[in-house]
């Protein structure tokens, strides 16, 4: 079985800074890690890898700056197997569709994938839309809000999903894309093993050239939303000082000020 996990590259920090020509972030001002949520992906089919018993693979990918590499390393020190990494001056800007678009293009040249998991939304834009993005571009089922598996064969998967009014329990074939959220499991270390591999290993970067996409359906110039405008919003206060020494009157002065305003 081959496994595929997408994870990101996310600022370690919130003092993030936005390009305001373009609208998109600047990361290679900022330290940044694997996006959190990924984790339980990670996690998620680690667990899969280990239950089926047989040969399985889990191929890690990513898009980002040549530095995501860092991510998708520490993904193979916690055990996954390889990776790649999407990385292209083409591909910066994008939003989630052309993101998604990037990632289903090399993803229908793996073959022979059965599950592609995804963490729950990415903690650098919370859209939680590339994984449901893909499962429609690769016309894949999808299974969202994922907190348990119950049961996987080699055509068939069976989970446990959170919704509204409690869980449900969902049987998919197989391949299909599972998005999974913190209950799935906690999120287990690197091993030295693993970061002995993960420190030798060779992450292949992957370029426009190799996917043969065209620059206008990529990046920023393939993204159908744009940030058309970026304001920092003032925080002004119209409050009252009262120094009325007299508690009566001070309470008064308060009353009135609140009747004046239509809060009582």
């Amino acid at each position: 079985m081959r496994i595929v996990i997408l994870i990101k590259q996310v600022p370690a920090t919130d003092k993030v800074k936005i390009d305001e020509k373009t609208g998109t972030m600047k990361r290679e001002e900022v330290d940044a890690v694997i996006n959190p949520l990924d984790l339980y992906a990670i996690e998620a089919g680690l667990q899969v890898k280990e239950k089926i018993k047989e040969d399985s693979e889990i191929i890690v990918i990513s898009m980002g700056p040549p530095k995501a590499t860092e991510v998708i390393k520490e993904a193979i020190s916690m055990g996954c197997d390889r990776g790649y990494l999407l990385s292209d001056k083409a591909f910066a800007g994008a939003d989630t569709w052309a993101t998604s678009y990037t990632l289903s293009s090399f993803i229908k040249k793996l073959e022979n994938f059965s599950i592609i998991f995804t963490g729950e939304k990415a903690t650098d834009g919370e859209t939680g839309q590339v994984g449901p993005s893909i499962s429609a571009q690769l016309d894949l089922p999808i299974l969202t809000y994922v907190s348990k598996i119950i049961d996987i064969g080699k055509d068939y998967i069976i989970v446990e999903r959170e919704i509204e009014e409690g869980t449900e329990i969902v049987k998919s074939t197989i391949p299909c894309v599972i998005s999974v959220i913190k209950a799935i499991s906690e999120p287990r270390l690197p091993t030295l093993r693993g970061k002995l591999k993960a420190r030798e290993i060779d992450i292949p970067i992957i370029t426009l050239k190799d996917l043969g996409l065209s620059e206008n359906d990529v990046g920023l110039s393939g993204s159908p939303t744009r940030v058309v405008k970026i304001f920092y919003p003032k925080i002004s206060r119209h409050g009252l000082k009262i120094k009325e020494k007299n508690l009566e009157k001070a309470v008064d002065i308060i009353i009135n000020f609140l009747e004046e305003r239509g809060i009582i």
